[in-house]
């Protein structure tokens, strides 16, 4: 026969005092477990902060660096850019002198040719011939005594005074140098 009859014993102090151990020590555990997160809060935050820092000094080591090179930047561009414009009112006057030469020229060679103009068309023409090379001397005479800042007035006024003849005169010129220029590619 079996015996089905069971036997229960009761707590024993070192149970008791085990379970007990056991709930205090999760509470310890817990409490300890607690302190060392809020302590690894506390050095994240802490190591945050230090980086945010050194991260603010960078920014503004590199914050002066760039000023510096701004301002060097700036130094250089402002001496290229006097450079270019006194090389450019140099290429003007040089440009001016030309085209005062080039103009003179065409006066003489009229001026010369004058004669053939009478021989060949009649004196009224030869006259023609003479006062166009008149009047281009002194368009020659008037552009080497004017400056490049009142030549350039001249030019403004004149195309305040007639917008339109400008644009065709322009629209003209244009035309002409693309065909100068647009001929050679053929």
């Amino acid at each position: 026969m079996t015996n089905t009859a069971t036997t229960t014993t009761p707590a024993t102090p070192a149970t008791s005092a085990g379970t007990n151990t056991s709930a205090t020590g999760g509470s310890e555990h817990r409490a300890e477990a607690k302190t060392r997160f809020n302590a690894a809060v506390q050095e994240a935050k802490a190591g945050a902060a230090a980086l945010r820092a050194e991260a603010g000094e960078r920014a503004n080591a590199y914050r002066s660096q760039a000023r510096g090179k701004s301002g060097s930047l700036a130094a250089d561009a402002k001496g290229y850019g006097e450079e270019a414009k006194t090389k450019g009112r140099e290429l003007a006057n040089e440009g001016k002198a030309k085209l005062s030469g080039g103009i003179a020229s065409l006066s003489r060679m009229v001026a010369d040719n004058a004669h053939v103009v009478d021989e060949k068309l009649g004196a009224q023409y030869g006259d023609y011939a003479r006062t166009a090379s008149r009047s281009l001397d002194d368009t020659a005479n008037r552009l080497d005594q004017k400056s490049l800042d009142e030549l350039t007035e001249d030019g403004r006024e004149f195309v305040r005074k007639s917008p339109g003849l400008a644009i065709g005169m322009a629209a003209v010129a244009g035309y002409m140098l693309s065909r100068i220029f647009g001929g050679s590619r053929r």
